[in-house]
């Protein structure tokens, strides 16, 4: 895993992508606490961060979209899955270099609430715990980066479909709730929702059987559910479109909460898409 790990890091710092993305996010974060601290006078560094958590929707398809990707489209990855190590720490050993380059610039913005001390009363408690959150939520982002790179060859593909779903999870509850909150609407969102599942789990298994009884059942007992009991759907695109959003568990951090739930949470999203990921590359490797 040490040597995946060793050659991916090799790999940022020996092309440009490695250093646009630590230049680019560290002149992001630098800015935007000159702007919202040292400028405007404010002690929360949290503030800074939640400016820089919309620019996720660029960085994270620069910085995921090459490493599985590319693999593919060299068939460089059958080389790897030839090799005596395992699909689970060659993924591992992927997806810790990418965290590690994020975790670069976690490190260095750490010097900056003590930065901000010098010119007042800063609750370094919460700074600490908004960098540790911000960096998690990154390391949540990243893995599904991963994932959707390893779905395909296309470099460029994976940018974008990384895009989607990352601006789609920054402002899933915003646009929830500008839905109509009926139980039609849950039932035509729900349905769409079970379509793309379908597709994905296809893409995962390559068993077009399993993935089309998967979708019939699911929308089967979706419209019974509608049919049946109509009530149960109103509201309920606003519950899970909030679910999804990865972005508004930060939010409690900015004001000064130390939420353990979204802690778990932003683990929970790295450990589910790291396991999709490395099911996609077995199921790659025997097919």
């Amino acid at each position: 895993m040490f040597a995946i790990y060793k050659k991916e890091m090799r790999a940022y710092f020996t092309s440009i992508v490695g250093y646009l993305f630590l230049g680019f996010f560290l002149a992001l974060i630098g800015m935007f606490f000159y702007a919202s601290n040292l400028y405007s006078g404010n002690p929360n560094f949290g503030n800074a961060l939640s400016w820089v958590m919309m620019f996720f929707i660029l960085l994270v398809p620069m910085v995921t979209m090459r490493i599985m990707a590319e693999e593919n489209r060299q068939k460089t990855d059958q080389l790897l899955y030839t090799s005596p190590l395992s699909v689970t720490k060659i993924i591992l050993g992927k997806y810790f270099s990418v965290i590690s380059m994020f975790g670069i610039v976690m490190l260095i913005t750490c010097v900056y609430p003590v930065i901000l001390s010098k010119y007042g009363t800063v609750n370094m408690k919460s700074s600490y715990a908004c960098i540790l959150a911000f960096f998690l939520m990154g390391a949540a982002y990243m893995a599904i980066g991963l994932f959707i790179s390893a779905l395909t060859e296309s470099q460029a593909f994976a940018a974008i479909m990384t895009f989607v779903v990352v601006i789609v999870s920054v402002f899933a509850a915003q646009v929830a709730e500008l839905m109509p909150t009926t139980a039609k609407m849950a039932w035509l969102v729900f349905s769409v929702l079970i379509l793309i599942f379908a597709g994905i789990s296809y893409v995962i298994m390559h068993n077009v059987t399993v993935s089309v009884a998967f979708g019939v059942l699911a929308e089967l007992a979706l419209f019974v559910l509608y049919r049946a009991k109509p009530d149960a759907l109103d509201g309920a695109v606003v519950k899970v479109f909030s679910w999804f959003s990865i972005g508004d568990r930060f939010g409690n951090f900015i004001y000064g909460e130390f939420d353990v739930a979204a802690i778990v949470y932003f683990i929970s999203y790295c450990v589910l898409f790291v396991f999709l990921t490395v099911q996609a590359v077995k199921k790659r490797r025997w097919s």
